[in-house]
């Protein structure tokens, strides 16, 4: 690394040109000056240019340059740039690698919440579906000649509707499609942001990542989140195959995240063991 530049060595073949300078020891400086002006108008630009690198060639030869200067940048080896060797402090460090296990568990938790409050605004529809079809079963009440109704006790399925009704009422009460909606965003923002975050994270700590069932899964839990909320649009204008596919993508995305916790658990024992605090 402290040699010389190599091609400052290599031989430079000199400029043939036509004109010739008289002997500068016999002129004064004006007269140098002159003749050295003449001369360069009578050059071809490549000549001049030629006879510019030949020039800064001999000065550089003679100042031994360490060859570090200009080659460092290029001689770098590729594992010289990744990561795990202390240059990022405490993101290499235990606080910081856990955030994602923790933040995961969390996240887990919210996601059977935003299930459940799904669940409860699908109860609002379905309910009034169910009530809307007990009304058709309803027979006439029955009347006097006189036209009027003969006073009768409530039927088994007029009982049902107005015990759905009234369910129907408190559910609604609860803005369950509000919180249904909003819980699904911040569960798409976070959990997306928190899943590239957890591959960054190993990657500061060790220089790579490890394929496998725990990597694969995060991976496919996070295109679920994204595929899931991509049917929302048609959700709200009533499309019943998008919400049954929205139940399923997340009842799978439930099933994955369960899968992913020993191994993750397992991640978790390897942090304590190769990084320290903080």
């Amino acid at each position: 690394m402290a040699t010389t530049l190599s091609f400052l060595s290599l031989p430079i073949k000199p400029l043939r040109t036509k004109s010739k300078l008289p002997n500068l020891n016999q002129l004064t400086k004006p007269q140098i000056i002159k003749a050295r002006s003449v001369d360069n108008k009578k050059k071809k630009p490549t000549e001049l240019f030629t006879n510019l690198i030949q020039q800064t060639t001999h000065h550089l030869k003679s100042s031994p340059l360490p060859l570090t200067v200009f080659t460092l940048p290029f001689l770098l080896h590729p594992q010289d740039a990744n990561a795990a060797g202390g240059e990022f402090g405490i993101f290499e460090g235990r606080t910081l690698a856990l955030i994602h296990p923790i933040a995961m568990g969390g996240l887990f938790l919210y996601t059977l919440w935003a299930g459940y409050l799904g669940w409860q605004w699908r109860r609002v529809r379905t309910t009034q579906n169910e009530i809307n079809e007990l009304k058709k079963q309803v027979k006439p009440v029955a009347v006097t000649p006189q036209g009027k109704e003969i006073p009768s006790p409530p039927s088994p399925i007029e009982v049902k509707i107005q015990q759905l009704t009234e369910e129907r009422k408190v559910l609604l009460k609860g803005s369950f499609k509000d919180k249904h909606f909003n819980a699904g965003s911040i569960l798409l923002g976070f959990g997306v942001l928190e899943s590239v975050g957890g591959g960054l994270n190993t990657w500061l700590r060790t220089g790579k990542l490890f394929p496998g069932p725990h990597l694969f899964a995060g991976a496919g839990i996070t295109v679920l989140w994204a595929v899931a909320a991509a049917l929302v649009p048609a959700m709200q204008k009533g499309n019943e195959t998008a919400r049954s596919l929205h139940i399923a993508l997340n009842t799978i995305n439930v099933l994955l995240f369960i899968w992913q916790i020993p191994t993750g658990i397992e991640i978790v024992f390897k942090v304590f063991e190769f990084t320290k605090w903080p």
